[in-house]
């Protein structure tokens, strides 16, 4: 039976969902496949790398650096998240990413992103960690507003979580037939309108596909999601979510609070452990 993993994004929020992974790791858990979407792919790689705690450590380590995230970098680069130093100086010189760990495991690992064109999902599938992959996972990751589009393979890309936020259809017909699911909000969370379709509308004006996806993502989302309390009521998925809001925002510059988020999924990862377990067999 093949086994899925799949991590929604939320920017800082994905801290929780690295808690709850990082307590998998440390317990052997293994997936036949991960898809992650924007932090869940930033923050997910690590699992096929099998660096449990990098990503709340370089995180908190750079919560406050410049060139990491700031107005500055906004203002100087287009992108709030510094691209070289986020996506390239950190792995390849500060916390550096195991690249041969990554290559050599088995477990298929996929990015979600959106076509700026047509504003469809793109699933990228990702082997081999070099400066290629890390640009996927930064184009995955790159937000609406405060990112430039990320061109790659011809197409210019943004966040996956603007076509398809938790991507738990694209595992079931990609045949695995138990999925776990990562949410970064709790169960009684429906998303609403965006605030800033104003804002949208004047930045996304040259790609009328993307912002037409961005206008009913709220509709597509909340749509995924009944998707994933479905799928656990029928026995073929394993939700793991906060039990209340996280506190922390979509941007933080906090180590404290970073580490509390992180620490809340870890407790949540722990309390549900034998509960998971006993889900995939193992």
């Amino acid at each position: 039976m093949k086994t899925g993993l799949v991590l929604e994004g939320g920017a800082m929020r994905g801290l929780f969902s690295a808690g709850v992974t990082d307590v998998m790791m440390e317990n052997g858990i293994s997936f036949n496949c991960l898809v992650g979407v924007s932090a869940g792919a930033a923050f997910g790689c690590n699992y096929k790398s099998g660096q449990n705690g990098r990503a709340v450590r370089y995180n908190t380590r750079f919560a406050k650096d410049k060139r990491y995230c700031s107005t500055r970098s906004l203002i100087r680069t287009g992108d709030l998240f510094g691209a070289e130093f986020c996506y390239h100086t950190v792995p390849n010189k500060l916390d550096v990413f195991d690249r041969e760990a990554f290559n050599n495991s088995s477990m298929e690992f996929y990015v979600v992103c959106t076509d700026c064109v047509t504003g469809l999902p793109v699933y990228k599938r990702l082997d081999l960690a070099d400066d290629t992959c890390f640009e996927w996972i930064r184009a995955s990751a790159s937000m609406p507003l405060v990112s430039k589009p990320v061109e790659l393979e011809g197409k210019k890309l943004l966040d996956g979580g603007m076509s398809d936020s938790i991507p738990l259809r694209f595992m079931i017909r990609g045949g695995f037939e138990k999925n776990v699911v990562i949410l970064t909000q709790p169960r009684d969370f429906e998303k609403q309108p965006a605030s800033l379709m104003p804002l949208m509308k004047l930045s996304l004006r040259k790609y009328p596909n993307l912002l037409a996806a961005m206008k009913n993502r709220h509709e597509n989302y909340n749509r995924s999601r009944r998707l994933v309390f479905a799928e656990e009521k029928a026995g073929r998925a394993f939700v793991i979510c906060p039990d209340e809001p996280l506190p922390i925002g979509r941007i933080e510059h906090d180590p404290d609070k970073m580490r509390n988020a992180y620490n809340i999924g870890r407790a949540i990862g722990e309390r549900r452990l034998s509960e998971l377990k006993e889900f995939l067999n193992t």
